[in-house]
């Protein structure tokens, strides 16, 4: 399927986003041009060379007070997974606008200071892509394709073959920002259409989107979708793996949803 570039007549802040929209997407998710990108960043086609990812990895490991290069590539991968699933989702499912996220428009910045992630999303271009009548179902399943099979299955596999590092780690790292951006980052939709719009994309994303869209054996959008526990400290859904982040802490500290931390029977949390 091709997709239409957004018609020039609508041109505000940046082509084809009104003022509104931009200020959601460049500030909630971090998207920018690529001419103002941070100069700690790389084109995501580079870093899908594996000495270029190396590196990278080897810079990134004492900045994020890691051990060892499969922690740093966990955490760089959950850094890209928000930044790209985030500005495209998004788009996607609230605006109905779509931005091409393929390894040659995309840029990766890495950017940590003082103990946190600086790092945008730029885009070479960032005009966003429309459907014509009738043809959404065909337009976002192209979308979706771009993102993951394009772009996050083959930096997850140059992060795995560098490091180590499992890719359900990877996948699961992916999988858990979705979920939390249909969930929790659409609070703000109030049209009832709209949310409509984002429920039906986000059920087809969790249950009818082919596995081919990821490259993988498996959707893995459905194959980490774990069920709610009820704990006292309230409702969690527990990762079935964990990102590795607690190595990085001292004293050790865990994201809220690990599994390490998921009640089992005869364990006293």
């Amino acid at each position: 399927m091709s997709l239409l570039p957004y018609s020039r007549e609508s041109v505000s802040h940046q082509p084809g986003f009104c003022e509104q929209e931009w200020a959601v997407l460049s500030g909630n998710f971090r998207l920018k041009v690529f001419e103002d990108r941070d100069r700690r960043a790389i084109r995501a086609v580079d870093l899908l060379d594996e000495n270029n990812c190396r590196q990278l990895l080897d810079q990134l490991t004492p900045v994020l007070c890691s051990p060892n290069r499969a922690v740093t590539a966990s955490l760089l991968a959950k850094r890209i997974a928000f930044l790209t699933t985030g500005a495209c989702l998004y788009s996607m499912s609230v605006y109905n606008k779509g931005l091409l996220m393929s390894p040659d428009n995309s840029w990766i910045e890495y950017g940590h200071d003082d103990g946190l992630w600086t790092s945008c999303m730029p885009l070479r271009s960032i005009e966003p892509l429309i459907y014509a009548p009738g043809q959404r179902n065909d337009w976002r399943e192209t979308l979706i394709k771009t993102l993951f099979a394009d772009l996050l299955a083959p930096l997850w596999t140059v992060l795995h073959q560098v490091s180590g590092i499992s890719l359900r780690i990877l996948w699961e790292n992916t999988a858990v920002r979705v979920y939390s951006l249909y969930e929790r980052k659409m609070d703000n939709v109030t049209d009832e259409e709209t949310c409509q719009q984002a429920q039906a994309d986000f059920d087809w994303l969790l249950n009818k989107a082919s596995p081919e869209l990821f490259t993988a054996s498996y959707n893995p959008l459905q194959r980490f979708r774990q069920p709610i526990c009820q704990t006292d400290k309230g409702a969690v859904r527990f990762r079935r793996t964990c990102c590795l982040y607690y190595k990085t802490t001292e004293p050790k500290e865990y994201c809220s949803a690990c599994s390490l931390l998921k009640p089992r029977p005869g364990k006293i949390l």
